[in-house]
């Protein structure tokens, strides 16, 4: 497995990488890169899905290891006479934390254009404004240009994709943060994880899935055409150990390695772990000495939701990285939860045989 100096350069690579959903095209030429030579094929569907292969010893088990590669963003909305710029989201934002922020716009040729998030100055709110959090839609982006005419000569228009401009460092420990470690901390595993994985019988899939934030759409394609026996689907989930939270809303916690989802979603969506998989997840964590917890998430989901419903049904398991801060651009994670993961993954897969399969799932017809 990665020395973390190199798991880290590599994380460092893919979140500082543009790549809201949709626009996912330089963090998938990373990926792309990293994958080369580990696989024995590696393509890219038409949604833009990397899917990367490797055989298997035989027994014929398709196992499906996803993570998807896109992030949170924005899109231009309108721009204004005065060249200031208005955005509509691009998957889940809390409104308090976009005032404030510098942004990077992706323009027609290609180039980013930079930008910072402001409102209507404090000292000109009334009180009972100033105790109300500024809704995104009264927000602008400020490029420092004078008029409409100049923000479209920069190939900037109605439709122009944005992210945030955030580097991603190290603070203390194996601790790092930065922007898109949701889920760019899984897409690293996965890519770690397929580097390493040798001498297992089933033949592996890995899916750096499009357009999770927006309606988990690469990994349903994916899927369907893959048609896997088994899905592992790697994301980040909420790690509530900070104050404020009491420990009964504690889903995990950073550094007490990978979260495995008992549950997540809600009643008419989610995944419902297959409890043959999960055990068996517990089981590979233990003998290979990685530590592990399990979770209840609530009020979201991953692409494992997907997967386990494609064509017949998949038996599929999420494997959750915990991550303070989701969805704003100071995540922070561990190193060490990122590479057990990898190393769960790989533990796991050897242990997926078709004797396990037939025995605990029953025959595939």
């Amino acid at each position: 497995m990665a020395r973390s100096d190199g798991l880290y350069d590599l994380l460092k690579r893919l979140t500082e990488a543009f790549g809201i959903s949709g626009y996912e095209d330089e963090v998938r030429g990373v990926i792309v890169e990293e994958l080369r030579g580990a696989a024995d094929k590696v393509w890219v569907d038409r949604l833009g899905n990397v899917i990367a292969y490797k055989k298997g010893s035989g027994g014929g088990l398709r196992v499906l290891w996803d993570a998807h590669m896109d992030e949170i963003g924005f899109f231009v909305r309108y721009i204004d006479d005065k060249g200031f710029i208005y955005l509509s989201p691009v998957g889940g934002w809390w409104d308090p934390i976009v005032l404030g922020q510098r942004v990077r716009i992706l323009t027609d040729s290609g180039s980013l254009v930079y930008g910072v998030v402001g409102s209507k100055p404090p000292h000109l709110l009334k009180q009972e404004e100033r105790e109300k959090v500024v809704p995104l839609d009264r927000l602008f982006v400020d490029i420092g240009a004078s008029s409409r005419e100049e923000v479209e000569k920069l190939g900037i228009h109605v439709g122009s994709p944005v992210d945030l401009d955030r580097e991603t460092i190290r603070l203390q420990g194996d601790r790092v943060t930065g922007k898109a470690m949701d889920d760019r901390a899984g897409v690293a595993a996965i890519i770690e994880a397929f580097k390493s994985l040798d001498g297992q019988e089933a033949d592996v899939y890995l899916v750096a899935a499009v357009q999770e934030e927006v309606g988990l759409k690469g990994a349903r394609v994916a899927a369907y055409s893959l048609s896997p026996d088994i899905g592992l689907a790697v994301d980040v989930t909420t790690a509530n150990d900070v104050p404020g939270a009491e420990p009964k809303e504690q889903v995990a916690r950073v550094g007490g390695g990978p979260a495995l989802t008992v549950a997540d979603g809600r009643a008419s969506s989610g995944l419902i772990t297959h409890p043959k998989l999960l055990r068996l997840l517990e089981a590979a964590a233990r003998e290979a000495g990685i530590p592990y917890q399990l979770s209840i998430l609530p009020g979201g989901t991953t692409d494992g939701a997907v997967i386990a419903l494609t064509r017949e049904g998949v038996p599929t398991a999420t494997i959750s990285i915990p991550t303070r801060y989701i969805h704003s651009p100071v995540e922070v994670l561990s190193l060490s939860d990122v590479e057990y993961t990898a190393r769960l993954l790989v533990e796991a897969t050897k242990r997926l045989t078709r004797e396990w399969y037939e025995r605990e799932i029953g025959s595939r017809h």
